[in-house]
């Protein structure tokens, strides 16, 4: 982050805390709790979100909205590419590990795209993420990827002993024991057993399940050449190749748009 930039962006009240600070260790403290304040309230949520609507703004802050640009976030090419995304947007890593084991199970450049996209659209929105993802990708990839990662969403809750996969214990931790499939969920996972393309996606759930090592790093370059042969990467950049689903991409690129960081008035 340029800090030069981040406090030209903070309100007078932030720059006053810091350069009010006695010492130099003091004004760096004052400096980080600055940015991770900010880092906070600048994070971008849908209004669906705010249940009482959206936290109130100080009256005394005058700063302009942003507009695309936004100086917490690193700054990405005129033209991005996927790789892009992945250095500078997205949270990696599972996704990655994910690829990784496919590749290493000797599963075919089909299946390892699909591990290495099969999440990206949580970066996006949490709820019906694999149906995210798959119009995310759908432009660019195989039918058969993008159909592979919507319904993986679904085969993830039910288990298959033909291909090894069990309930996950994890889901039992964190959705309870008592948890109830949705009804759109069970009837996705129905349709989908019935399609030549099953043990595509449930191949996503294989490679999903063990992908969570926090212990491992797994870089991205590792993945450059199956990209490029397996996502068509529009000239113009993701974003910006007029697609239906350009406007997903953008929303990557510049995700706190027509938003000033907020700064919820707290109680005394």
């Amino acid at each position: 982050m340029d800090r030069r930039k981040f406090l030209n962006s903070l309100s007078v009240a932030s720059v006053a805390t810091i350069t009010g600070a006695a010492t130099l260790t003091e004004k760096a403290d004052a400096l980080e709790d600055a940015m991770d304040d900010a880092l906070n309230k600048r994070r971008a949520k849908p209004n669906a979100c705010y249940v009482d609507g959206r936290p109130a703004y100080d009256s005394d802050d005058e700063r302009p909205y942003l507009q695309h640009y936004d100086p917490l976030l690193p700054e990405m090419p005129k033209a991005p590419q996927l790789v892009d995304f992945y250095n500078l947007r997205f949270r990696p890593q599972h996704v990655l590990q994910s690829a990784r084991l496919a590749k290493k199970a000797g599963y075919d450049e089909k299946i390892i795209t699909a591990c290495l996209l099969h999440d990206i659209g949580l970066n996006l929105m949490n709820t019906d993420h694999g149906y995210w993802c798959a119009q995310m990708v759908a432009p660019y990839v195989d039918e058969e990827i993008a159909w592979a990662i919507e319904k993986h969403q679904a085969l993830r809750f039910f288990a298959d002993k033909d291909f090894g996969y069990e309930y996950p214990d994890a889901y039992i931790r964190m959705f309870g024991a008592d948890y109830e499939i949705e009804p759109y969920i069970e009837h996705a996972y129905k349709e989908a057993r019935k399609n030549k393309w099953y043990k595509t996606s449930r191949l996503i759930t294989i490679n999903d399940l063990y992908s969570f090592d926090r212990s491992l790093t797994v870089e991205v370059d590792d993945f450059v050449d199956i990209m490029g042969r397996n996502f068509k990467q529009p000239k113009e950049g993701l974003g910006f190749d007029g697609s239906p689903v350009a406007h997903m991409w953008r929303t990557l690129i510049w995700p706190n748009t027509d938003c000033r960081s907020p700064v919820p008035i707290r109680p005394h």
